[in-house]
């Protein structure tokens, strides 16, 4: 059978009823059967009306940038996937009272009911997995990378071991790079270096305060250039 138009609320009902146990279209990870059918829905479902259709649509989106590596058939349309006629089931939740004789009633829960708490629970578990996996994923460190003058005293100064001691410093989140020596005049050359640094591990005002402390070789030190990677 498949999904049947979204554009109708048959459709969508049916997307209703199939997302209410499953947070995926198919199997237990997104794939081409989540991207054809949501991209088959042209808003978001009402989420008062559709509140695990919208569920899953939302959760689905969050995963469009990556809608090209999922994987499954992308040749497929999403009246490919959906359930089958024998599988179409109204919603619980939304399924008409039936008129029970006081004998027949149940004391103590019906199938039904049982049938809904698993569901729930099934749910439940997905989207704590989801969000476990969510949560693991660390962002990349904010980095720059920054060209800096380090002035010598004179032209007596031995460059090489002025260099040496800058790069002497070792901090958590700063990488060294190329140098090279630049005149200034009078046979006077001043070290330029480059250097990466994580933001928010390493300070330049007190990497400078550092390089100032080689006061035998550093008379001072500047940010020439500075740039976000």
């Amino acid at each position: 059978m498949g999904f049947t138009d979204f554009v109708s609320d048959a459709g969508l009902t049916l997307l209703e009823s199939w997302t209410t146990t499953r947070s995926y279209i198919v199997g237990y990870g997104p794939s081409q059967a989540d991207v054809k059918t949501f991209q088959a829905i042209k808003s978001a479902p009402d989420a008062a009306k559709y509140p695990h259709a919208y569920r899953w649509y939302k959760h689905i989106a969050s995963y469009e940038s990556e809608f090209s590596s999922l994987p499954g058939d992308s040749a497929k349309e999403y009246t490919s996937y959906g359930p089958e006629a024998n599988q179409v089931t109204i919603n619980p939740a939304k399924a008409p009272e039936k008129e029970e004789d006081d004998d027949d009633v149940d004391l103590f829960g019906s199938d039904d009911e049982e049938e809904d708490e698993e569901a729930v629970r099934i749910r439940e578990e997905r989207l704590a997995e989801y969000a476990k996996k969510k949560a693991g994923k660390v962002k990349p460190a904010a980095k720059s990378i920054v060209t800096m003058d380090v002035k010598p005293w004179d032209d007596e100064t031995d460059m090489k071991e002025l260099e040496a001691s800058v790069r002497s410093i070792e901090k958590d989140g700063l990488v060294w790079g190329a140098s090279k020596l630049v005149p200034v005049g009078y046979g006077v050359s001043k070290l330029q270096i480059n250097l990466v640094v994580e933001d928010d591990k390493v300070s330049l005002d007190e990497l400078q305060e550092q390089i100032q402390e080689f006061e035998d070789f550093v008379q001072s030190s500047d940010i020439a250039a500075m740039q976000k990677l």
